[in-house]
């Protein structure tokens, strides 16, 4: 029986994880969030008392996000949310497309009922949340964390450690990105629902081309959307759509 992927539980309610790693939580919503902005610097001080939480603990909660990219930390300078760009949502997008495609392709292939099962709960969760919220149109946390696991458990029958480990670490780094595709007032617009359905549908179809294809039509539209927002215009370095 193929067994799913361990990957970290996001999900883990806070008073369970220690003070730092609920800090890490909140720091890294904030910034997928906005409310924190790219590239401005995080002061320990201030951020401790917004957070009601301690300096050791909330100096070590950045230092793990800075070795994520959600964070950068320089020496003598402190800490400061990590700065995004065209080139690199571009480079993440297309890279994630290899990883990703190929792990979906054998999850698909490998799938059992128990994968199934997965990612038919994974994806009636995810159904069933509004995707933002509040007049300033934010991603509601529990939306994210439950797209997060619908599209780990689409490739939570893949056997390659490594495939899942890239592709772990590629979503994550879109994630600092995703918010920047929804602050559009066409964003209503866009059937994100069924794009989700339509990619299961093909999965549990075992039609491992049009999954493949829908997938990589889901992420360049996000793309797409993100490099039209005001924030990466005239960004350095090209953005142009490579082929995958």
């Amino acid at each position: 029986m193929n067994q799913p992927e361990q990957w970290p539980d996001r999900s883990e309610p806070l008073e369970k994880r220690t003070m730092a790693s609920q800090l890490e939580v909140r720091v890294r919503q904030d910034i997928i969030n906005g409310r924190l902005v790219p590239g401005s610097r995080l002061r320990l001080k201030e951020l401790a008392d917004f957070y009601d939480a301690g300096v050791i603990p909330l100096r070590e909660a950045l230092s793990r996000l800075a070795a994520t990219g959600f964070v950068e930390a320089e020496d003598q300078k402190g800490f400061s949310v990590g700065r995004i760009s065209a080139q690199e949502i571009r480079d993440i997008t297309d890279t994630r497309l290899h990883i990703e495609c190929r792990a979906l392709a054998l999850s698909i292939s490998q799938g059992d009922v128990e994968w199934e099962s997965r990612v038919l709960a994974a994806h009636h969760r995810l159904d069933r949340l509004p995707v933002i919220e509040g007049a300033e149109r934010l991603l509601k946390p529990e939306w994210e964390i439950a797209h997060d696991a619908f599209h780990k458990a689409l490739l939570s029958s893949c056997d390659s450690s490594w495939l899942l480990r890239f592709a772990a670490t590629l979503r994550d780094q879109t994630a600092r990105y995703r918010l920047l595709a929804m602050h559009y007032a066409d964003s209503d617009s866009r059937d994100v629902r069924g794009e989700h359905k339509s990619l299961l549908d093909a999965a549990l179809s075992k039609d491992i081309k049009t999954a493949c294809e829908i997938l990589s039509a889901h992420y360049e539209e996000t793309t797409q959307r993100v490099l039209s927002h005001e924030l990466l215009q005239g960004s350095t370095g090209s953005a142009k759509t490579r082929k995958v």
